[in-house]
């Protein structure tokens, strides 16, 4: 009797466990890492990226910067962001649409590789039209056709939407099925009517005839046009189709202007593309006394530039920009207020002469709404990174390729260095102060 006890204790014990076993396994499973902590390339951020930050803020802007294409500076910024695996912000889960705004976000600024090592690490890229169209625009402007095929083959929701309905009549092309590829380019134009897309796609069913021009408005014109072997020089392509057919570099900010005639000019156009030494040598040769094609006012933008690029809180410069900005003449006066302004949301003292003169000055067009210029400020004082980012993303992308407008981005810069983003803060600087040489 005593060992018949032990025997059914024991049972009992075990079925008790069994449940609490299977609760152990769910719990695990549910607690996978979200979306956002898939990692594009290194940057130096970190995985608390997001903490604070808005989901709200992230629905509306991640959409933006896929739409929009932004200025230099902006851009750098936007990059290291999208690139970034953090811990996901509660709320945001496993979003798969969020996430094909991300990886569209870093297609539309240039970054082809990190949008590829990312579609390679989602997961269910099926169940989201949204992530599907950026993962197939992804392989066709990587000349990827047939897996942008299997994309759209796969896709089990949003199928007779347009996009689709083009790229499987594209691909069913490829495969030779001409007469099914007619029938839904029929179906196709009958939805929505493309001029472009029907004579090309016409004359690659036809197999010959004039296609006319070539068009790379996006990946699937892209891949149509190389596929009918045009020439693709003969297009203006989308800025997103530019970036990804020249990919620019992933990193700082750099700027191509003009560099000359004078050597003011050409030290500029060596600090834009980031030469810095050499900028920096061209500037030790010069003397306020005899400046080649240039005036005092040059060189201490000049002065201006390298002092915000390098990192440098240079309060005598600021102080002679200053000062230039009350005795310059009417035309010039806003350009170099505009510099003082910038290199003193950088955080470059002034003396207190130089204070009172700055307080009278009137230049710094601002167009971002208040409420979101605020939000960015308190964003920054609480070093929400993240948050604070994807604000001055959202000023940006709303400014357009040319930068924000010369307030928002004196606040952009205060604010991006307050949060910590004291490379990104330099960069919207030396922008500025080379958009007002």
């Amino acid at each position: 009797m005593t060992i018949l006890r032990a025997l059914i204790a024991g049972i009992s014990a075990l079925i008790l466990a069994a449940p609490v076993c299977a609760q152990e396994v769910e719990t695990s499973a549910l607690a996978a890492p979200g979306l956002f902590s898939m990692e594009a390339r290194p940057t130096d951020l970190t995985e608390s990226l997001w903490n604070g930050a808005s989901v709200e803020t992230i629905r509306t802007v991640l959409p933006l910067i896929a739409a929009r294409p932004l200025s230099p500076a902006a851009r750098a910024l936007a990059l290291k962001v999208l690139a970034t695996g953090a811990a996901t912000p509660p709320g945001l889960g496993r979003d798969l649409d969020l996430v094909g705004s991300r990886i569209a976000a870093l297609l539309a600024q240039g970054d082809l590789v990190g949008a590829r090592t990312l579609i390679e690490k989602t997961p269910g890229i099926e169940q989201s039209p949204i992530l599907s169209r950026a993962a197939a625009e992804a392989n066709l402007l990587s000349q990827s056709d047939p897996a942008a095929c299997a994309i759209g083959q796969a896709l089990t929701s949003g199928r007779e939407d347009i996009y689709w309905l083009r790229l499987r009549t594209y691909c069913q092309a490829l495969a030779g099925q001409i007469d099914a590829a007619s029938l839904t380019l029929e179906l196709a134009q009958g939805q929505q009517k493309d001029a472009i897309f029907g004579r090309l796609m016409s004359a690659k069913l036809a197999g010959g005839g004039d296609p006319g021009g070539p068009s790379l408005r996006n990946g699937l014109d892209y891949a149509l046009s190389r596929n009918l072997g045009l020439d693709l020089s003969k297009a203006e392509p989308a800025p997103a189709v530019a970036l990804a057919l020249a990919p620019p570099a992933m990193g700082p900010a750099v700027w191509q202007i003009e560099s000359g005639p004078g050597a003011v000019r050409t030290a500029l156009a060596l600090a834009a593309a980031g030469e810095l030494g050499q900028a920096r040598a061209i500037r030790s040769g010069l003397t306020q006394d005899e400046i080649p094609n240039a005036t005092i006012t040059d060189l201490a933008l000049l002065d201006g530039v390298l002092a915000a690029a390098e990192g440098r809180a240079d309060g005598q410069t600021l102080d002679r920009l200053i000062e230039r900005g009350v005795l310059a003449d009417a035309k010039t006066r806003p350009r170099i207020q505009t510099a003082s302004l910038i290199l003193a949301a950088l955080g470059a003292p002034m003396s207190p002469r130089a204070a009172g003169e700055f307080a009278t000055f009137t230049a710094g067009e601002t167009r971002a709404p208040p409420a979101r210029a605020l939000a960015l400020d308190l964003a920054a004082d609480q070093k929400l990174i993240g948050q604070t980012a994807l604000l001055a993303l959202w000023i940006s992308a709303e400014a357009g390729p040319g930068g924000p407008a010369p307030g928002d981005r004196v606040r952009i810069i205060r604010a991006l260095r307050t949060a910590g983003l004291e490379a990104d803060a330099r960069a919207f600087a030396v922008e500025g102060l080379l958009a007002v040489r």
